[in-house]
């Protein structure tokens, strides 16, 4: 029994350190043993706290003593930042994808990871404004049913919906199942989406993991290596707009120099922007040519144009007359 009690008193003395001291709450020796014995009831004397503290330091927990007038114990350093946890609730609670209560429960997980006075400065970092978040979680077993099918080597089959006019998702193709190989998992534009390897069509494809049901992961192993296994995560997201799919080209931009820095955050560092006059530069940039790039020049206005390739010039041109069409009253 005595055995077991000091070891108890070890690992007590240990979750007290943890939940309740960081270096501007720190706990003296007789505060540890006040709690110990009102919250665990065990009684122990001085010397056996000061004994168990330096298990505790050899054991590799830092532990910082203080000494003076306000001498004590607290935690040091943790596995997790406050300012890393910080970014790390903002990001959940910023996640459309993950619900409401899924968002509670894993920010309480994320507090656990610090003091709890700290804890408390972990709630409510973010303030969203209008931020709609998903309603079903079903999306967190789909990502993690892909990775592991990606890590299996393994190939899925699954049904695939979209949403109608009455705000539901109705399963695509009468319900008939996609069978694909997964190879990557890409998160744009606040969405998953999964690059995959389709049999059907044998080309790459991209579906959104929310709009999946039913996954099951196959005892086939994954094909198409060639097609879609090289898939480039970050290259795809610099071509690519709202992971809509089109011929790759090279495309060659005039615009403003005021217009550097966008240019910059869309398309990356690495790209040369080459001065063409005092006000204007070109850049030539590989793009997936799509109406959401479209969408994306229109949106800067006329202070960026296409100069070539001649047949995306054409393109955009009909794209902006066909949306003219439709405001041929006003």
């Amino acid at each position: 029994m005595a055995v077991q009690g000091t070891k108890l008193r070890l690992l007590y003395i240990y979750r007290i350190l943890l939940e309740e001291t960081d270096e501007e709450h720190i706990l003296s020796a007789a505060a540890l043993q006040d709690m110990l014995e009102s919250r665990y009831q065990i009684q122990p004397d001085r010397r056996s706290i000061y004994s168990d503290i330096d298990t505790l330091k050899t054991f590799g927990l830092d532990i910082v003593t203080v000494k003076g007038s306000d001498h004590g114990f607290y935690i040091g350093e943790r596995n997790f930042e406050l300012a890393e946890l910080k970014i790390l609730v903002d990001s959940v609670q910023a996640s459309k994808f993950i619900t409401d209560k899924k968002t509670e429960q894993l920010i309480g997980k994320l507090k656990l990871l610090t003091s709890r006075h700290q804890a408390k400065a972990l709630q409510k970092q973010v303030t969203l404004t209008n931020r709609p978040k998903a309603t079903n979680e079903t999306i967190l077993y789909n990502v993690d049913s892909i990775h592991n099918a990606i890590y299996r080597n393994r190939q899925i089959s699954f049904q695939y919906a979209e949403w109608t006019m009455n705000k539901k998702l109705a399963l695509r193709r009468n319900g008939a199942a996609y069978l694909v190989s997964p190879w990557a998992l890409v998160w744009d534009d606040e969405f998953y989406y999964m690059v995959a390897y389709d049999h059907h069509s044998q080309e790459e494809r991209h579906y959104r993991v929310d709009k999946m049901r039913n996954i099951e992961i196959l005892e086939a192993e994954r094909e198409g290596e060639k097609t879609a296994g090289s898939f480039d995560a970050a290259d795809f997201g610099k071509r690519t707009f709202g992971m809509f799919t089109g011929e790759t080209e090279r495309v060659t931009l005039y615009g403003k120099r005021s217009l550097a820095g966008v240019v910059l955050d869309r398309f990356g560092r690495d790209v040369m922007l080459v001065p063409a006059d005092e006000d204007h530069f070109r850049v030539t940039v590989e793009i997936t040519t799509s109406p959401q790039f479209f969408g994306w020049l229109t949106g800067l206005g006329g202070e960026i144009k296409i100069l070539r390739p001649e047949r995306v010039r054409k393109a955009y041109a009909d794209h902006i007359r066909s949306v003219l069409a439709n405001y041929k009253d006003v």
